[in-house]
């Protein structure tokens, strides 16, 4: 009967885990270097799955977005609703100027033709030079972002909070 019990707590312990990783939170490799200086390749976060079940997307969230089966770890820079302009380096949405108050890149002008519609955002790699981002394959569906992730757990000489 012991071992029994054993088996079934066991058990227990394997579904919780299993239904905190598929639901909740779960480790994430960064495999690209679009967001340097950021985040580098290699990096492993915490990608947190539910948040936005609860809170809004908001802007400059480093988010995970699965774009036909692969993930991309970029920020949010505009919001449905949005205009979004780069001009001299500088991000103005919705033609008002909107402090970065995070490391980048030089920022090529850019001008997002249209405004943002709802259930959609414009993101982009921290290292803008060299990123695969809403500048080349458009806009966002809200239903490709899997969660937003900021904590760095290994290598240990990047471990902390990334904003």
């Amino acid at each position: 009967m012991e071992k029994v019990k054993e088996i079934v707590e066991f058990i227990v312990i394997i579904i919780v885990v299993f239904l905190v990783k598929q639901f909740i939170v779960t480790p994430i490799r960064v495999n690209q270097s679009s967001m340097n200086n950021t985040l580098y390749d290699k990096d492993i976060m915490i990608l947190d799955k539910i948040s936005y079940r609860f809170t809004d997307i908001k802007r400059f969230d480093i988010v995970v977005i699965d774009k036909d089966s692969e993930y991309l770890i970029k920020r949010v820079i505009g919001l449905p609703g949005e205009t979004v302009v780069y001009e001299d380096n500088k991000l103005y949405i919705n033609n008002i100027l909107v402090s970065e108050n995070f490391l980048h890149k030089y920022t090529s002008d850019y001008t997002l033709e249209e405004k943002i519609p709802d259930g959609y955002y414009f993101v982009l790699g921290d290292n803008r030079p060299d990123s695969v981002d809403s500048r080349l394959i458009g806009l966002i569906k809200k239903e490709e972002i899997i969660g937003k992730t900021k904590l760095v757990i290994f290598p240990f000489n990047h471990f902390g909070i990334k904003k």
